[in-house]
């Protein structure tokens, strides 16, 4: 055995950065009974004069309705952000993560007006998907993915349809179709 000394490393900024954020705006709203994540972690229909409307388009990805949400949703970050962090770099990471939190946060301001969104679920769905692809070759779709797919999508799909809770089903489909659009062409 080696006496060499371990040392902790930050493997992954971006990814760490990030679930640092979740976990700041999650205490910030415990103690503030809710406020900090209605003013600024949630995204719901309001005033377009508002500059705050537009902030929590991407904003709404830090905020968590509970302990159980936001540890659900770290555990994926935690687990697939660092090996794609360190295959496809810190920028793309955060470009998927402003993307995806944009897209669902418009998606959702325009065709859900009487609800609010707020979770990091739409990336961990973008990070499921590419991670699932991120050894494609040339002309060929993993068998992996599809399966990925069909899992995950297909039950968010019959949830959406099916099952009424509250859960933002579209944002995690929305998700998975921008980790699915980036391990395309990104592995070309």
């Amino acid at each position: 055995m080696s006496n060499k000394e371990w040392k902790i490393t930050i493997n992954a900024p971006v990814t760490l950065g990030f679930g640092l954020m979740c976990v700041m705006a999650y205490v910030m709203s415990c103690l503030t009974n809710g406020l900090t994540n209605q003013m600024f972690f949630m995204t719901y229909h309001s005033s377009l004069l508002s500059p705050f409307t537009y902030l929590r388009l991407f904003t709404h990805c830090l905020g968590h309705s509970s302990l159980t949400h936001l540890i659900g949703n770290m555990s994926y970050i935690l687990l697939l952000g660092p090996m794609l962090e360190e295959k496809y770099g810190r920028d793309l990471m955060i470009k998927i993560i402003l993307i995806t939190s944009g897209i669902t946060g418009i998606v959702h301001y325009i065709f859900f007006p009487e609800s609010a969104l707020l979770g990091a679920s739409g990336i961990v769905f973008a990070f499921i998907l590419l991670s699932s692809i991120t050894s494609i070759k040339e002309g060929e779709i993993p068998l992996t993915f599809i399966l990925v797919a069909l899992i995950y999508l297909g039950e968010q799909v019959y949830e959406g349809l099916f099952v009424a809770d509250n859960i933002a089903n579209f944002a995690h489909i929305i998700g998975g179709l921008v980790g699915a659009y980036f391990g395309f062409n990104l592995n070309k």
